[in-house]
């Protein structure tokens, strides 16, 4: 997750564009498992009693005086009971109309909640359409770690929507189980660049604004759809090469002599990576650096989000680079069914940091397992991995012990079943939605022995286990 540091993540306009989803795309959004109830950190966010398969949003956003207008189309699935009413997630905006099947519904707006009543109720397990149009002034919005969502900043605007920022800027069933594609088409001054998770299809001036629009064909949960408007200049991570993973950069000219030393091992990164977890799961990668200091880098799908606090020329956040990269496997890619399970993705992603430092020539994983041992025996012991509890789903212990876990366990399975057990984890559940315990019973396929002790003492426990090793 990631805030702003104040001192502290072809048409122009109107009706989106049309567009198509890939078959990999449609057939993982359907495989995705949702649980009816509502998020136990969260219950206010998301509605449990239909599911997402698409989002086409239209956005006209003006930097000057922060205004935001959008129509989104939301294509959806109703659930085993019908439809009379039914919920999205929006801030504080002026909606200026809701329509279900393309007929004008009653709705209610207050406390974040768009509360939608179709003329005729959806049959269960009927597709429906929804068109909402909003409009004002974007603004985070409010959480226990400050201000999520949408980020105006001296010259432009960011995303970093973990967990519940995703209505900050657009109407969205906001529960990271329901993954849905999506089509974004963003109309802005034409000075600005505007980069976004996914495949640029159109770029279009008219006048003096240009129309970008971008297509994510694989399932993406709401918190994961990235967006950056800025002054940027845009250059090639290395050379993909045939069949490799196009990888650009967006940054603020002045800042490119740092940001090429720091990020050139990227290249190297990825096909490490992919390696180790398995094929790049998106069709592209995109990093972008803001003029703003970051407290942390922002992960989303396809893109990732640094601060300029983060290009020092010398490397210094390369760890981060790592960490932020290996989300788009574990995180974006397999995601969590709630944010119970948020050890899953940060707790792989630290350990993807050790794992590239090991390869690259830096401290093994054996030795930054160690020093995480060390600093973890100096804190309180009373947070569990399996279930953090919401004031705990970002402490830094998490992170620490996650990546501790995942040491343990390729311990315990020796590298050949480890890395054979991350690539099957990454392939078998690639655009869907996991727990806990799907992972324990993924873990057991491959290992030699049971490891029940193992993730008892590890995720269920909170004491510190010995530290482990080979």
């Amino acid at each position: 997750m990631a805030s702003l540091s104040a001192g502290h993540s072809e048409p122009a306009g109107g009706a989106p564009v049309g567009g198509g989803e890939t078959a990999q795309g449609a057939d993982a959004a359907v495989a995705v498992q949702q649980s009816v109830g509502p998020d136990p950190y969260f219950p206010a966010n998301g509605d449990g009693r239909y599911r997402v398969h698409r989002y086409e949003l239209a956005l006209d956003y003006r930097p000057a005086p922060n205004r935001l207008s959008g129509t989104a189309r939301i294509n959806a699935i109703a659930g085993r009971s019908p439809l009379a009413e039914f919920q999205l997630n929006l801030a504080d905006f002026r909606v200026g109309r809701v329509r279900v099947d393309g007929r004008q519904a009653h709705y209610t707006h207050r406390g974040g909640k768009l509360r939608v009543r179709p003329a005729k109720p959806v049959r269960a397990g009927a597709a429906f359409t929804v068109e909402v149009h909003w409009s004002g002034n974007p603004k985070p919005v409010n959480s226990p770690w400050g201000g999520l969502g949408w980020e105006e900043l001296g010259d432009g605007a960011l995303v970093a929507s973990q967990p519940v920022g995703a209505p900050s800027w657009y109407p969205c069933n906001d529960r990271p189980a329901d993954k849905a594609s999506y089509l974004l088409s963003v109309t802005t001054p034409s000075a600005y660049t505007v980069v976004a998770g996914g495949r640029l299809l159109t770029r279009t001036t008219k006048a003096s604004t240009t129309t970008w629009v971008f297509e994510q064909s694989a399932p993406t949960s709401s918190y994961l759809v990235g967006l950056a408007i800025g002054k940027y200049q845009t250059v090639l991570l290395g050379d993909p090469g045939l069949g490799g993973v196009p990888q650009h950069g967006h940054i603020p000219a002045h800042l490119l002599p740092e940001f090429s030393r720091d990020f050139a091992r990227q290249p190297v990164m990825m096909e490490l990576f992919q390696e180790l977890f398995g094929p790049y799961p998106f069709g592209e990668y995109a990093v972008v650096v803001t003029e703003e200091e970051l407290d942390v880098p922002v992960e989303a799908q396809g893109l990732s989000l640094f601060g300029s606090n983060h290009v020092d020329g010398a490397r210094g956040s390369e760890r981060l680079v790592a960490h932020e990269l290996a989300h788009q496997w574990f995180g974006n890619s397999v995601s969590i069914a709630d944010w119970r399970h948020i050890w899953l993705n940060e707790g792989f992603a630290k350990y993807a940091e050790w794992l590239w430092s090991e390869r690259s020539g830096g401290r093994s994983a054996q030795q930054l397992a160690a020093a995480a041992h060390r600093l973890l025996s100096s804190l309180p012991q009373d947070l569990r991995l399996a279930d953090p509890g919401r004031k705990s789903m970002f402490d830094d212990r998490l992170y620490e012990r996650g990546g501790l876990t995942m040491h343990a366990v390729r311990c315990a399975m020796g590298d050949d079943a480890f890395f054979r057990m991350l690539r099957g984890w990454a392939a078998l559940h690639r655009g869907g939605s996991v727990t806990t315990t799907t992972f324990t019973a993924h873990v057991a396929r491959f290992a030699p022995e049971p490891l029940d002790e193992l993730f008892a003492a590890w995720v269920h426990g909170t004491a510190l286990p010995p530290l482990p090793s080979a």
